[in-house]
């Protein structure tokens, strides 16, 4: 299958890595992968804080830059759910509207692609560790993934996977809200710390480097040695392409 890879705007400026492995990982199980050089982001941040019209010029370049029939993957269910989601929104009773339509038909997230898209639940991977993973408000609400990450990760050699406590409960990042409203996003990442170290898990993975980067944040400002992981990084190690 021909795979057009999306790269969101902090994979790309703070943790290239996750995309690599995503590469890696699309290219063992069968996939034709192709980057299109010339891509930005997806225009939710602009969306989220208000700006609508600024958004939509963000949002044409993505329509052009992904026109072709084939499907989008991003390691990142808050970008694709925006798309998928908001997308037919903002492009209502306009000359895009059918383009944002049939864009939002075809763009998945990491695991939902592997899982419900290729039937693949097991790439072979080999992670030796105590892992508790973190539910994304988009995964959970945007995307409506749960159980794919977690089918995945049960089928790494080596890898126990645990469950904190309010594992659905929100990490307190939220793009902006983590500026504007810093004592409450700090006070849920630090809850958050805290049941994930419970757990006495050595990894905390997510399908969502924005949370990660909020919760390792305060995990290290606390001191717990928790080292977070996308998804990716997880199904990517042990073996060799």
């Amino acid at each position: 299958m021909k795979v057009q890879l999306f790269v969101p705007c902090f994979i790309d400026q703070l943790y290239p890595g996750v995309a690599f492995n995503m590469v890696k990982v699309l290219r063992k199980v069968g996939c034709e992968v192709s980057y299109n050089a010339n891509q930005t982001c997806c225009g939710q941040p602009a969306f989220n804080a208000g700006f609508q019209e600024d958004a939509k010029d963000v949002c044409k370049k993505f329509l052009q830059d992904f026109a072709d029939d084939a499907v989008v993957v991003a390691p990142s269910a808050s970008c694709i759910g925006f798309v998928k989601n908001y997308y037919p929104q903002l492009f209502a009773n306009s000359m895009y509207s059918g383009q944002a339509d049939a864009l939002s038909k075809r763009v998945f997230e990491f695991s939902d692609f592997l899982v419900n898209q290729l039937q693949v639940t097991d790439v072979g991977a080999r992670f030796e560790g105590v892992v508790t993973y973190h539910d994304s408000c988009a995964g959970l609400r945007e995307v409506g993934i749960k159980q794919e990450p977690r089918t995945l990760l049960a089928n790494v050699r080596g890898l126990t996977l645990t469950e904190m406590n309010d594992v659905e409960t929100c990490c307190g990042f939220g793009g902006s809200f983590a500026v504007k409203f810093d004592a409450i996003s700090g006070a849920m990442a630090d809850q958050k710390v805290t049941n994930a170290a419970a757990t006495n898990a050595q990894y905390l993975v997510s399908t969502d480097m924005s949370c990660l980067m909020h919760i390792d944040g305060v995990a290290k400002k606390k001191g717990i040695d928790l080292q977070v992981l996308h998804l990716a990084d997880v199904l990517a190690s042990g073996w060799e392409l």
